[in-house]
């Protein structure tokens, strides 16, 4: 009977544990008013929010952004594209989105550092010019990690005193540092291919 009760007692303890883990994170996406963030070159008839789920349609460029400005937190989002009809292979595919991080002031397209979306280099991390980052993107893991055009795939972005860390679905796929600008806020882009982006999460560091 100790043994049953012990195990219980550590059980419980595990879950309230990982409940106040995930409490640590925050949703980003309040309601179905596309107004709480600030866009870029799209509006109403290129972005839709619904039940958390934000869709872009891809035309016209643009992107939708944080209102708020965020420096040392850990983002975690999963997006997809919509799988066009015939679609022969990925390789074939030319859809195109990106994660903006650290925006210095908004425009087409903005000084920040880029997470890639592109279905064939997700995760790759990059400074916008003038915005400099110096970073490492693994190719093999990147083929590893990413998944077939349709499925969705989950993003966790570590940002911490100008380091960046990127996982796709689990697999770390890129890493750097000397990120500047190192805060500012976070945006999503709409560019060429209809993209969904859900469970749109951060947890802020000091």
């Amino acid at each position: 009977m100790r043994c049953s009760i012990g195990l219980t007692c550590l059980v419980a303890s595990a879950i309230s544990l990982e409940s106040a883990r995930a409490e640590e994170f925050k949703p980003l996406v309040s309601g179905d008013d596309s107004g709480q963030f600030t866009l870029i070159e799209i509006g109403p008839r290129s972005i839709a929010v619904k039940d958390g789920e934000v869709r872009l349609t891809g035309a016209p460029n643009g992107y939708f952004a944080t209102k708020g400005s965020f420096k040392n937190y850990v983002l975690r989002f999963e997006w997809v594209y919509e799988r066009p009809e015939g679609l022969e292979s990925d390789a074939k595919f030319n859809g195109n989105s990106g994660l903006l991080l650290h925006i210095k002031s908004h425009k087409i397209w903005p000084e920040s550092i880029e997470v890639q979306l592109m279905n064939a280099d997700a995760g790759n991390t990059f400074g916008i010019p003038p915005a400099r980052f110096r970073g490492k993107t693994d190719g093999a893991a990147q083929k590893k990690a990413i998944k077939p055009v349709g499925q969705w795939n989950a993003v966790e972005v570590t940002c911490q005193d100008g380091s960046i860390v990127v996982t796709l679905n689990g697999v770390e796929v890129a890493r750097g540092s000397g990120a500047a600008p190192d805060h500012g806020p976070i945006g999503w882009q709409s560019e060429g291919a209809p993209i969904r982006f859900r469970k749109i999460m951060i947890k802020v560091g000091e």
